[in-house]
């Protein structure tokens, strides 16, 4: 069965990085600011997103949290690989952040398999805020799939994606030997409701 793929989310760069080095076509949601910018600039990065093949959400109000994992179910549905950031946006400082639970959601409604991956060094290969990369030896470690199911005994849905959220960030912290945190990270602060999957 066709993976999403779960990782740690250090710099922008991991997307690219994933997608690079995976053993078949993996899919990312990218907020749609990328797909609707003007000119060339806007028509350049169209396609950069474009072709890796990157699904465009909006990322404002509840309802677009839940289109954009249907939307990850029906690229799961296609047979194509999905990718998700579990922290739902970069680490702020390198360590690892709580999950948020639409992966769990992903998981439970699909029955696909989950793999986590460490990116170590994508934070220095392109820190936040510096628009191009620079050299910087990087490591991507698959683990071995997660078949996630929900646990039995009377569990609440939203107890059991919590479950299974940590037991696919402590696995992604296994791989990435980060310091985990229990909080959320803090999303960036734009003009529009922020939402998260």
């Amino acid at each position: 069965m066709i993976p999403t793929i779960t990782s740690n989310h250090l710099s922008f760069i991991g997307s690219i990085v994933i997608a690079m080095l995976a053993p078949r076509p993996v899919h990312f949601i990218a907020k749609d600011a990328y797909f609707t910018g003007p000119g060339l600039k806007g028509a350049l990065v169209r396609c950069f997103f474009t072709a890796f093949g990157c699904i465009p959400v909006n990322r404002s109000g509840h309802r677009s949290a839940q289109a954009s994992l249907e939307a990850a179910e029906c690229v799961l549905a296609d047979g194509r690989a999905f990718g998700i950031y579990p922290e739902g946006t970069r680490s702020p400082d390198g360590r690892l952040y709580r999950g948020r639970t639409g992966v769990a959601w992903l998981a439970l409604a699909t029955g696909a398999p989950v793999v986590p991956v460490a990116l170590t060094g994508t934070d220095r290969l392109q820190p936040v805020g510096r628009r191009l990369p620079r050299y910087h030896r990087i490591t991507v470690e698959f683990g071995r799939p997660l078949h996630c199911t929900a646990p039995r005994g009377g569990v609440r849905p939203a107890q059991a994606r919590r479950v299974i959220t940590e037991d696919i960030m402590r696995a992604i912290g296994d791989l990435s030997g980060q310091e985990r945190v229990r909080a959320y990270a803090e999303l960036p602060t734009t003009s529009a409701t922020r939402t998260t999957l």
